[in-house]
């Protein structure tokens, strides 16, 4: 600002380069990251998940196939076992072969639908690491054997199991195809944003317009963009002016003027009117690529409650095993084999941490997918974990809390002359200048409704300000240095004014008519609307708020007293970020640092969690574990309310899966069937099923919050 208005700041070291607002750069890929366009992509049912370690290579539709066709071979299988028809008062029709239909059909059964989990326990036992599949695994195959050693009458056994193998293999299907859906539906943000892309584009040639796919776009094409269309690339208007929708980028749904220069974003829609805009990156290049490539590497983090799972579930296994070998020997000494065979069975079955196994995924899985939809984009799960803990966050100024762009805040005139006209005669001799000191000075004037008169003549004086003819009369609008150049002195009932204004360090402007000073306007770093609900709000939430910046202390604190932020650092360097983070860590807090990404990479990355403001900078920061996809600051309360409540949900999956297996395996092992309380292996399925679905409807709750910044309190 200083090179056209010689506007004195009275600052420190300047805070940092703020890249054009709005701009949402391309972040480099990290791995196998893919922008499919809208009907190119699969659906959800279709998904391979690969970041749940049991599933991994397995799709939901190969599980729901599975379930169907398991379910139907089961009803006959049901149907003539014998156990079962005496259970329930029937008596099955006899044919030759029916005795053989349960054993065919669950033998069919064991390896189609059991396949899975068959497959699934080997390799946990190659890896050494065993969990739910060996369980599992190990709970059909010992059901399986004894079931044909009965059908083939070898050793007298009576252990039918047939029945009881069909319907255990058919509910753990279903179990695993609904915890398979509920995982598919976090990918289903991915889906979400792949299909924000259009499928074509209009490409503007010189004999006119032509229809193209969007993959057929490169950098430097001219596109046209109707109203209702969305975007097919990133890139910069040229001609025409827009709402725009970019509630897929930022979470906030009210829309946002766009016209010639501004940048736009693939899958952001153009609400009212049409524009050309010049492509700058397409395909993989592109901010919403760049987004989807941090969904799916949030999604496919490890994290510390992911490995306490793991070891719960190692722990089931060892229990389990325990528990079966306890079971069979104490069963055998009472003189029951049978009994010893179909108690192991169903402890083994019931004890299957299936539950445990969906408990810490699920819950992540929506975290990530729901802060995505909130604009908040979670690059490593550790921060989403960390930010419940955090004690203050540390927000860098410019760019952050401010807008990075000059605001005109107050008006004082001299004797005689109105407020309104004199700024309506600053904004038309500011009218032909781009800077944006004269951009806010203009805006501010049509914020007022005032009529411009009409300005020739324009000239800039470079490091003093500017100068046209405004109805015959020559007027100047500049700073100190200009009215030094002119040889005016400033009315001492103005300099009480200006005074104050330099001394909170705004930018001081004055109106110069023809050697005499009309009046004079403040210019400073405008504060966000919503910086001021974000501070409150973690105030509120018990979580302190400090401000660094490189701008003078009188600056920082005027904005920290509007604000009112709890602690200040100010004048400091780009390069000293960090080391004020280290200082609030050295006092025992937790550090949530809120950046541009850009110079404050050093502070992003001591920080407990790094946050990373994604408008006009790269999203794709490896210093930062969380992307703000927006500008708005209020969406780190969405943070912390997601980590708290995802914490909060983890440990109810973790303590209902395990107090579960816990309390059922010595029921299970038969500790109660002196008192006639008996379980079957197909009861303990159906009892471990329904603990999986209150673990996924649990889950299920944290779609419950509001996330969106807007809505955040």
């Amino acid at each position: 600002m200083q090179d056209h208005h010689d506007m004195r700041h009275h600052s420190g070291p300047h805070d940092h380069d703020q890249p054009p607002s709005g701009t949402l750069t391309e972040p480099p890929a990290h791995g196998a990251g893919h922008m499919e366009h809208a009907g190119h992509g699969q659906h959800d049912d279709d998904h391979t998940v690969h970041t749940h370690g049991q599933h991994a290579g397995h799709s939901t539709a190969m599980f729901k196939n599975r379930f169907w066709l398991t379910l139907a071979l089961a009803v006959p299988v049901v149907y003539f076992s014998p156990m079962m028809a005496h259970l329930l008062g029937y008596m099955p029709p006899e044919f030759p072969g029916s005795a053989w239909i349960p054993p065919v059909l669950g033998t069919m059964i064991f390896f189609y639908g059991g396949q899975p989990f068959l497959r699934g326990g080997l390799q946990e036992v190659k890896d050494r690491t065993p969990g739910m599949m060996l369980l599992i695994g190990m709970a059909i195959s010992v059901a399986f054997a004894a079931s044909w050693i009965t059908s083939l009458g070898i050793g007298g056994f009576d252990l039918d199991f047939w029945w009881e193998l069909a319907l255990l293999v058919a509910i753990m299907l279903l179990g695993h195809w609904i915890e398979m859906r509920a995982l598919g539906s976090a990918q289903g943000a991915l889906d979400a944003l792949a299909a924000l892309l259009p499928d074509e584009a209009e490409r503007i040639t010189d004999s006119g317009t032509e229809t193209v796919p969007v993959s057929q776009l490169t950098p430097g094409d001219l596109v046209l963009v109707r109203p209702g269309a969305r975007m097919p690339a990133d890139g910069t208007v040229v001609d025409g002016q827009a709402e725009f929708d970019e509630s897929m980028i930022t979470g906030e749904s009210k829309t946002v003027a766009r016209g010639s220069g501004d940048p736009v974003v693939a899958g952001t829609v153009a609400t009212d009117s049409s524009v050309r805009v010049r492509v700058s990156a397409v395909g993989d290049q592109t901010a919403l690529a760049g987004i989807q490539r941090l969904v799916e590497e949030a999604q496919a983090s490890s994290s510390r409650a992911q490995a306490l799972a793991d070891r719960a579930a190692a722990f089931l296994f060892y229990f389990a095993a325990g528990a079966g070998v306890l079971t069979f020997i104490a069963w055998t000494l009472l003189g029951s084999v049978p009994d010893a065979v179909t108690r192991t069975v169903t402890v083994l079955v019931i004890a299957c941490p299936h539950a445990l196994g969906l408990a810490i995924p699920l819950v992540i899985a929506i975290s990530t997918e729901q802060a995505a939809r909130a604009g908040v984009l979670i690059k490593n799960r550790m921060a989403l974990e960390r930010m419940r803990t955090i004690d203050v966050v540390l927000f860098d100024k410019t760019g952050t809390l401010t807008t990075g762009e000059p605001e005109l805040k107050d008006i004082a005139v001299t004797e005689g002359a109105q407020a309104d006209a004199v700024l309506a005669l600053a904004a038309a001799v500011e009218s032909d200048s781009e800077h944006p000191v004269a951009r806010a000075i203009v805006r501010a004037a049509k914020a007022r409704n005032l009529a411009l008169p009409g300005a020739t003549d324009f000239t800039s004086l470079t490091g003093r300000g500017v100068r046209a003819t405004v109805d015959g009369r020559t007027l100047h609008v500049g700073g100190p240095a200009l009215l030094r150049e002119l040889g005016v002195v400033e009315p001492d009932t103005l300099a009480a004014s200006t005074r104050g204004w330099m001394d909170r360090g705004a930018a001081v402007l004055h109106v110069v008519d023809d050697g005499k000073v009309l009046g004079a306007v403040s210019m400073e770093d405008a504060v966000r609307p919503e910086s001021r609900q974000a501070v409150s709000a973690l105030q509120r939430r018990g979580v302190k708020v400090a401000m660094v910046t490189g701008d003078a202390h009188q600056v920082a604190q005027a904005v920290a007293a509007d604000l009112d932020i709890d602690e200040v650092f100010a004048e400091v360097l780009p390069a000293d970020k960090d080391k004020k983070v280290a200082e609030l860590q050295g006092r025992g807090m937790k550090v949530a640092m809120v950046g541009d990404g850009v110079n404050d990479s050093p502070a992003l990355a001591r920080a407990e969690v790094g946050i990373a403001i994604g408008a006009g900078t790269d999203v794709a920061m490896e210093s930062a574990g969380v992307v703000l996809a927006g500008n708005d600051p209020r969406a780190v309360l969405s943070m912390v309310d997601l980590s708290r409540a995802s914490y909060r949900k983890m440990w109810q999956n973790l303590v209902w899966a395990t107090g579960y297996n816990i309390l059922s395996v010595p029921l299970a092992a038969g500790v109660l069937a002196f008192a006639g309380v008996v379980l079957s292996p197909a009861a303990g399925a159906v009892l471990m099923s329904v603990s999986t679905i209150v673990v996924a409807l649990n889950a299920q709750l944290l779609r419950r919050l509001k996330l969106n910044p807007s809505e955040v309190r």
